[in-house]
Order: C-alpha cells, then sequence, then structure tokens
C-alpha cells in the first residue's frame, strides 16, 4: 500500500542557518525556500540520492509546527512523508483500520503540487505520518 520514503521532515527555527548548515557543512544540494501559506510553513528540500529531507520553519504565528519548537527549541524530526498511488483509497483503508486522519480528511495540495494527508502520530507509534500521491 505505502510505497517509497519521499522525505523525512525536519523542523528547524531558523531555516536560512539550516540551509547554510546541510549545504555547506554537508555538501548537500538544496532547494531554493519556498512558502507554503496553506501549510503555516517556508520549507526547503535537501536532495539525496535515495530521497528528500525537508527542511521546516513556521510560516507566521499560526503554524501548527510553532507548538513543535516551543517544546523542541534547536527543532528535530517533525514527519515522516511515504507515497501512494490512490491517496483516497489509502485514507479510507486507515480509517477503516482506526487510524486517524488529521483535519478534515480531505487531501490538500503540498509542496510537490501532488494531494497529502496525515496521520495521527498516536496511532503510528509517536510518528507523524505523511501520506503523498504520486
Amino acid at each position: 500500500m505505502i510505497g517509497r520514503l519521499n522525505h523525512v521532515a525536519v523542523a528547524v527555527p531558523h531555516l536560512p542557518a539550516a540551509i547554510t548548515l546541510y549545504r555547506d557543512a554537508l555538501g548537500a544540494s538544496v532547494s531554493e525556500p519556498q512558502a507554503e501559506p496553506d501549510h503555516g510553513v517556508t520549507v526547503a528540500f535537501v536532495e539525496l540520492p535515495n530521497t528528500k529531507i525537508e527542511l521546516m520553519c513556521p510560516l507566521g504565528t499560526e503554524s501548527p509546527i510553532q507548538g513543535f519548537l516551543d517544546r523542541n527549541p534547536s527543532g528535530g524530526m517533525h514527519h515522516i512523508c511515504y507515497e501512494v498511488d490512490d491517496i483516497v483509497q489509502v485514507r479510507d483503508r486507515m480509517r477503516s483500520t482506526g487510524a486517524r486522519v488529521l483535519g478534515s480528511g480531505e487531501p490538500k495540495i503540498g509542496a510537490h503540487g501532488k494531494p497529502v494527508l496525515f496521520l495521527h502520530p498516536k496511532d503510528f507509534n509517536g510518528c507523524l505520518i505523511e501520506l503523498e500521491q504520486i
């Protein structure tokens, strides 16, 4: 049902500093920052041969990751994103097993321009799961 790992998201308190760290210290290729107002974050992607690292920081005071950064001021791993073929079919299957889909349950368009949903971390061993339709 789930496909390949699309990305691991890391919440960061200061995006320019995180971009510099990954680019200069690790020699990674990092995308330009991209504001995602519908999700309350600004993101940049570290491109790796087999996946991506999503660096994300709050966009505005109502950002859903602000609480995470309040509890983890240095930042940290926020979520894991898996690819799926049919996000609505997977959503319905998750619900039928008792897993909670966050928000309205309707897919939103994510940073890659594709439909995404999030699954409650309490249903997945404490890990927030993002599903992205490929």
